[in-house]
């Protein structure tokens, strides 16, 4: 046996080496075509054509090499990306127009919606038009084309508006049915986080306050639309949505065109037809036969325009759930985030302030000091930090803001939520369903704990409870320093209550409104920067063969695209789906015990805030697995 064991093991690393050899050959022969690629060239008098397929986020996911391969990519749009892409194309003579492709566009956050929709503004204001075209427009969709010149909308389309809020899943009872205990320790009134683990429905105290958040972002949302399109009146539309479109003969599109939320009704051919007339016929292309360049093309092609030299702000990004250890992009990993600081303080003297950019209902606590902690060094050696929040930036993501001299966030931007919780579960009642007993010896009390198998001791769960305690005290203390605010004042409006941004600056949690743009500005005012601002992103790079093969493999989207419901329901059910689905994805994380035991998280925010199409897609296997236990559990 042990012979064939030894053969065994020599045959998986023959097996391995051939794997490695031929992946090797694979990105050799890529290297090489890429580099016999000709460069990309701007048309003459074209359109930036912006499709946006998927989620707007800030910091993209990363793809393993078997993914990147296969094409099975996250649908992700970088913010940075389009506001530099839109911002320069309105300087460039060889841009006429922009064209906004919305019709496989499910979400970015309203705080990012906001910040692409100024970078539009900027287009239009330099004489050039906008045109952004959709089968169907939601809330996010259209508020980013409210600043279009003219909305165009397919005939068999509508525009369907939900508003923030729905409903949001609570395992209590197949937690039961799997007899599992979750044993919750928390500190906060409004730590709902936990809730979904411990009850069948919402909290009184939870349901108060995230119906006031859901309140608050709304307002935020309609304040946005009456500046980007004063004629529609949004309230009436949605309040008399079954008369108006009964009075369009059931005709949505129609309904939508005499409410003035569109400015034309064309089909997809129509609409090309037009651009056609517009910036002339070019090759056809994914977006028809107009002279286009995509987004990506066009910042390939103009990447010389970016400033390599001189004194520059870094922005450090911290997305996604925060972990402790090395993650790949678009999860905050606490060591992956300090090495990449470090090493881009020791390699750029260049670098004279930070930004630190947060889009994270949180996570673990220990993470989340230690990147608080990195920032605090930058700034002992003399180096301004200002944070600049993005459509969520809660409870551990507020922990790092914390380090900040001076902290923006956008109206929308979902904040706060100032609390601690731990979560175990242990499984003696299942065990015991299934005949399994548990039995030892023990030298201390705390000999094999905290037992899953046959419980916590009481021991045990007093310390875990006196520490959540001891840590949601240090962190109010340190949000009263950093916030210059009287411990008990921090205390009252922290205990996990989560609140937008305009609430937050009332309760002084932020100093100011504002985008990313403007965090960037503040810092080089303090580091004493004159003139024009280099930005270096400090954060996990992309390998370039990921990149590169990107442009080859497509995306999830892409390639799925002739598959995907364009109406204006089906795009609403997607992106419920999508925010259910993350969920999911945090309930498996937490309840599988990989995750830090102690945690600064937020639960509503993940369903507020940013779409994470990549948690959304794993958690599907969960899903499955969980719903084939409980039916055997019958």
């Amino acid at each position: 046996m042990k012979t064939l064991g030894v053969i065994w093991r020599i045959i998986v690393g023959i097996k391995d080496l051939l794997v490695l050899a031929l992946l090797a050959v694979f990105f050799i022969g890529i290297s090489a075509l890429l580099s016999g690629a000709k460069p990309v060239v701007v048309p003459d008098g074209a359109a930036l054509v912006v499709s946006l397929d998927g989620a707007i986020v800030d910091q993209g996911s990363e793809a393993s090499p078997l993914d990147t391969v296969s094409g099975n990519i996250a649908s992700e749009v970088q913010l940075r990306d389009l506001v530099r892409g839109i911002d320069r194309a309105a300087v460039d003579p060889a841009i006429k127009a922009l064209v906004l492709d919305l019709d496989l566009f499910f979400g970015g956050g309203q705080a990012n919606i906001v910040a692409v929709s100024d970078a539009i503004t900027r287009f239009r204001k330099s004489g050039k038009p906008v045109h952004a075209w959709a089968t169907a427009y939601s809330d996010d969709s259209w508020l980013l084309a409210a600043g279009a010149n003219r909305i165009w909308l397919n005939p068999l389309g509508g525009v369907i508006f939900s508003g923030p809020g729905g409903s949001q899943l609570y395992f209590a009872r197949a937690i039961e049915k799997l007899q599992i205990d979750i044993n919750v320790f928390r500190v906060g009134t409004y730590k709902s986080f936990v809730e979904p683990y411990t009850r069948a429905s919402a909290s009184p105290e939870a349901k108060a306050a995230d119906q006031a958040l859901a309140d608050s972002l709304w307002n935020s949302w309609l304040a946005d639309v009456k500046r980007l399109r004063p004629a529609a009146d949004v309230p009436a539309y949605i309040a008399q949505l079954p008369q108006r479109i009964g009075q369009a003969g059931g005709n949505s599109a129609r309904a939508a065109l005499e409410a003035k939320l569109v400015d034309q009704l064309a089909s997809r051919d129509e609409f090309d037809a037009a651009m056609v007339k517009l910036v002339g016929e070019g090759d056809l292309d994914y977006w028809g036969h107009f002279t286009g360049i995509s987004l990506t093309d066009y910042l390939s092609a103009t990447s010389g325009q970016d400033r390599g030299t001189g004194d520059a702000v870094g922005v450090v990004y911290v997305s996604g759930n925060i972990v402790d250890g090395e993650a790949p992009r678009g999860t905050a990993g606490s060591t992956t985030i300090r090495q990449a600081l470090e090493e881009a303080l020791d390699k750029n003297d260049g670098i004279k302030a930070l930004v630190v950019r947060v889009d994270s209902g949180g996570g673990s606590v220990t993470a989340s000091e230690e990147i608080r902690a990195a920032l605090m060094t930058a700034k002992a050696d003399g180096l301004p930090v200002v944070a600049s929040f993005g459509p969520v930036a809660a409870s551990g993501g507020y922990w790092i803001g914390t380090a900040a001299d001076e902290i923006f966030a956008q109206p929308s931007t979902i904040t706060g939520s100032i609390g601690v919780f731990a979560i175990l579960p242990s499984f003696p009642r299942a065990l015991n369903e299934l005949g399994i007993n548990t039995d030892g010896v023990k030298t201390t009390p705390y000999s094999g704990e905290p037992d899953v198998l046959a419980g916590l001791s009481p021991d045990v769960r007093t310390v875990l409870q006196m520490g959540v305690e001891d840590t949601y005290r240090r962190f109010i203390t340190l949000v009263s320093q950093a916030r210059k605010l009287p411990v008990a004042e921090v205390d009252r409006i922290a205990q996990g209550r989560v609140w937008a941004g305009t609430d937050a600056r009332q309760l002084k949690l932020v100093d100011n409104l504002g985008g990313l743009d403007a965090a960037v500005a503040a810092a080089a005012r303090r580091a004493g920067i004159k003139g024009d601002v280099r930005v270096i992103d400090i954060e996990k790079p992309e390998p370039a063969w990921v990149t590169a093969l990107k442009a080859f493999g497509g995306s999830e989207t892409e390639q799925q695209a002739r598959d995907q419901a364009r109406d204006p329901w089906a795009q609403m059910l997607r992106a419920s789906r999508q925010r259910l689905l993350a969920s999911v994805a945090d309930f498996a994380f937490l309840a599988s015990g990989q995750g830090a035991t102690m945690q600064a998280a937020c639960l509503e925010c993940a369903a507020a805030g940013s779409p994470r199409p990549v948690a959304a897609r794993s958690s599907v296997d969960t899903l499955e697995r969980l719903a084939a236990v409980v039916q055997s559990s019958r």
